[in-house]
């Protein structure tokens, strides 16, 4: 210091160098009070973060102080004062010495403070006249004290390495030579700083080896060298990736690509090619991928240079190699519809073949999902970055994502590979979309796709046959739309398309896993169907048979429906399968459905299967199929009852070679035949007339004409069929009473009354027969009844009590004159007068609704997906004239 006040006293008297000597003592003085407050706020105890920007503030000031100074050179008036220009030259090395020292004791005591060094070569470049060599020399000094320091360290702090790296990346391409020798320099420190940082962080321990040894080698035996450093991207990007740990990697690549947009077109073309290299190799190892994308499209958005636009995209490409799934989810997390510059970065993705099946198999993952679902995907990002909804709208960007991808060359062959699940996929989305935008007016980008990959798989006269049936217009509408899948599957088979066996493969691993959704359902049965029935002959190989057996007892009742009559179309060759039985109680599971369409169709697929079915194997399984019919017989739904009725009346009169078979069957489905001539429903009146006269010779009743006098009184029918029963069948009576019994709990009026009148014949002609017990049973069931809202049901009960009283009392209580009168019941003759005088007349009320479930359950000959379209709505809208045309 001492020295340095007398070369001031000195300068005092140097009048020729007198603005020289004023600068550099203002500088000098300025620096030194400088720095006397930066190491005071380094020894302080003021917050990390204002200390850091207070100390940034002060170097920068030094470093427009410092490096703005003249060079000093040997000027014309010094020629004869060389101690003097000595003199000044020293104090001049003096001020760079000392923001040298600045920046050295501040990276002495943390290592962050390397980022004051990033800082300064962006002060450099912002200003052409400073120093860049002088600079240069103290950057290289800095970084050259701080990987000595590193080397002995136990912990290295320097988040700015990948920055900086960045910074000295570029000038190491510079185009001054001087500059290039430096910055390799510095590049070459900056190395080993943090090859002792991977090593300390325990990232990548198989770079310790050369960590360790590094040292004891020649510049010229490491592959980190200067030498091999100066103009040299692509060993400047294989040592940045190999070396920093993935965060500062980040930031190198993240420093690079704001660098694109630089207005000089030089460093914009260094910092592109040094782009391209890193991630060719080390695009795994970089983390925040969502912050590179957003930067992408916002600078996309700008007007940079084409070639700039196309070094962008070919980051998003390089990602693409390396991390597809991340890179796609994070595409599809834009809004919908994508712009034109979303459209760029598909087009991006689109020119990696290598990574194309990924690709594919990442937007079928969410071609899944429904638009317009609040549901979180694990593999989604959530935050939802330009997305005003908060619904997932990703497979509607998925959906017009692949009309990008799917034209392109590079995807022919995944393309080929993915077609049937890219052509599922699409049109059952084709349902989601159609139905989530079916009030807003948005593009259809599932139909659009779904055209493209018709076309794009060679399938064009595919694609123009569907236009002409203008099968696209009825995709929108949701009434529609399985008429829409109806004209795919067809139109797919008539033109004999290439890619079937895969397809029918595809859709028969949907079928055995089973769709995600109960809709799905529906559209793959429909397009299975279709496709097997143009590609082979009835009957189905073993494992579609399968399926349809189990398709039968779906919860959807539109798949119920479909697979039941392709069922049904199989009768012609029903004797020609291994084993029909197996199909034959698969359709009577339908029978328990709560679906009555869903019961009617079954009920005429087996009726046609039993037509033409052996009878040897009709015989073995009679029995099973008359007890399916009897819980049919007091179904709620009226023409569900009528057609069960007559039915089962057909199994009769097909088994009349074998009606011992079915004996105990007749005998329970007796009472709701005879309990049903009641019934409101004409339908079900003329059927249990049908099937009782089929009953007859059964019954050995004789009097079965009087069913189809139009005039019949349901009293007489009664009477004689109870005659009948005890002059041949009275081990049968005690079951009748019970299966009567039972509909004393009836929610209509008249099976309540008819089980009335019907049990009153039972005691009064076979009381004889009858039990005190059993007696007293009836007496308290009747109880009930003669409270009933119904007033013929209270009178038909008070007039049955008193005929149970009457034959109470004549009833012996000895067991044993009880016994010998069922012993010998056929020589006991009861009167056979009408009790009741019920008359019995009603009027008919067919139901509407009813007669529309019937005609839509067995309509033959109509389009698959017609018949399930809105039945609920069907049933209240349409008119018999509407009906009748339909049918």
């Amino acid at each position: 210091m001492y020295m340095l006040l007398k070369l001031v006293v000195d300068w005092l008297y140097l009048k020729n160098s007198e603005r020289v000597r004023a600068d550099l003592l203002n500088a000098f003085s300025t620096l030194l009070s400088q720095e006397a407050l930066i190491l005071a706020m380094n020894n302080s105890f003021v917050d990390p973060f204002l200390q850091f920007e207070a100390q940034l503030e002060l170097v920068h000031s030094c470093f427009n102080m410092v490096f703005s100074l003249p060079v000093i050179g040997r000027p014309t008036e010094m020629e004869k004062s060389t101690e003097d220009y000595k003199d000044i030259q020293f104090l001049y090395n003096t001020i760079l010495s000392t923001y040298e020292n600045i920046l050295l004791i501040l990276v002495s005591k943390d290592f962050y403070k390397l980022q004051f060094i990033k800082e300064i070569i962006t002060w450099m470049n912002e200003e052409p006249v400073y120093m860049q060599k002088k600079v240069m020399k103290t950057i290289v000094t800095v970084l050259d004290f701080a990987s000595r320091k590193a080397n002995t360290s136990s912990s290295v702090d320097a988040p700015c390495l990948g920055e900086l790296a960045a910074e000295l990346a570029l000038l190491c391409n510079y185009q001054r030579s001087p500059i290039v020798q430096q910055a390799s320099l510095g590049m070459h420190h900056l190395l080993c700083i943090a090859i002792q940082q991977t090593v300390l962080y325990g990232k990548e321990r198989t770079r310790k080896d050369a960590a360790e040894n590094w040292v004891q080698k020649s510049d010229n035996d490491l592959e980190i060298s200067p030498a091999f450093l100066q103009r040299n991207s692509t060993r400047i990007a294989t040592c940045v990736g190999d070396y920093l740990i993935p965060p500062q990697l980040t930031d190198f690549v993240w420093s690079l690509l704001n660098k694109l947009s630089n207005s000089s077109s030089a460093v914009a073309s260094e910092a592109a090619v040094l782009l391209r290299v890193t991630l060719e190799k080390f695009s795994y190892k970089v983390t925040m991928v969502s912050k590179v994308l957003d930067s992408i499209y916002i600078q996309l958005n700008s007007s940079i240079t084409h070639p700039m636009k196309y070094a962008m995209l070919r980051v998003i490409s390089l990602f693409v190699c390396t991390c597809p799934k991340k890179i796609i989810f994070l595409l599809l997390d834009y809004p919908v519809p994508a712009d034109s510059t979303l459209i760029l970065m598909w087009h991006a993705v689109s020119s990696e073949s290598k990574v194309a099946c990924e690709v594919l198999k990442t937007i079928l993952t969410v071609l899944k999902g429904k638009p317009g679902e609040d549901e979180e995907n694990p593999k989604v990002s959530s935050r939802k970055r330009f997305s005003v909804d908060a619904v997932n709208m990703m497979p509607v960007a998925a959906s017009q994502a692949l009309c990008i991808l799917l034209p392109a060359f590079e995807y022919k062959i995944a393309v080929a590979e993915f077609f049937p699940q890219l052509l599922m996929a699409l049109i059952l989305q084709l349902y989601y979309s159609g139905n989530f935008f079916w009030t807003k007016k948005q593009p259809l980008y599932a139909r659009d796709a779904l055209r493209i990959l018709l076309r794009c798989s060679g399938l064009f006269k595919v694609d123009a046959a569907l236009q002409e049936k203008k099968c696209w217009e009825h995709f929108p509408h949701q009434m529609f739309y399985h008429r829409g899948v109806y004209l795919v599957a067809k139109t797919l088979s008539q033109f004999k398309f290439p890619q079937f066996p895969k397809t029918l493969h595809y859709l028969y691993k949907l079928s055995v896993e089973g769709p995600r959704r109960v809709e799905d359902s529906i559209t793959i049965v429909i397009f299975l169907i279709e496709l097997l029935s143009n590609f082979f002959k009835d009957p189905f190989p073993e494992p579609f048979l399968i399926l349809f057996r189990k398709w039968v007892s779906d919860s959807d009742p539109a798949v119920c429906k479909l697979s039941l009559k392709k069922i049904a179309c199989m009768a012609p060759v029903v004797n020609e399968m291994e084993n029909p039985t197996e199909l034959l109680l698969a359709i009577l599971d339908a029978f328990s459905s709560q679906n009555g369409s869903v019961v009617i169709q079954a009920m005429h697929t087996l009726r046609s299967l039993l037509n033409v079915l052996d009878k040897l194997v009709y015989a073995s399984v009679c029995n099973r199929i008359a007890s399916s019919y009897c819980p049919l017989l007091d179904h709620g739904l009226a023409s569900v009852r009528a057609l069960s009725i007559r039915h089962f009346g057909e199994l009769l009169k097909d088994m009349n070679e074998y009606s011992w078979l079915l004996k105990d069957e007749v005998f329970k489905a007796l009472v709701p035949l005879i309990l049903f001539l009641e019934d409101k429903k004409k339908a079900v009146v003329e059927a249990c007339k049908y099937t009782l006269n089929i009953c007859a010779p059964h019954l050995k009743w004789t009097s079965a004409s009087l069913l189809t006098d139009r005039n019949y009184r349901f009293e007489i029918v009664v009477l004689n069929i109870c005659k009948s029963l005890f002059s041949s069948h009275g081990t049968y009576i005690t079951e009748l009473i019970s299966e009567s019994l039972g509909f004393f709990k009836s929610s209509r009026a008249y099976l309540r009354r008819a089980a009335v009148i019907f049990i009153g014949y039972l005691a009064k002609l076979g009381g004889h027969i009858l039990l005190n017990d059993e007696i007293e049973i009836m007496m308290e069931a009747l109880e009930k009844l003669l409270n009933d809202q119904d007033p013929t049901v209270v009178q038909v009960a008070e007039r049955t009590r008193r005929l149970f009283k009457d034959l109470a009392i004549e009833m012996s209580t000895s067991n044993f004159k009880q016994s010998l009168r069922r012993m010998f019941s056929f020589m006991y003759f009861r009167d056979s007068a009408l009790i009741y005088n019920y008359e019995g007349k009603k009027s008919y009320q067919d139901s509407q609704s009813d007669l529309v479930i019937s005609v839509i359950a067995h309509q033959d000959g109509i389009e698959p997906g017609l018949e399930i379209m809105s039945e609920a709505s069907e049933i209240i809208t349409l008119t018999p004239a509407t009906i009748r045309k339909r049918s």
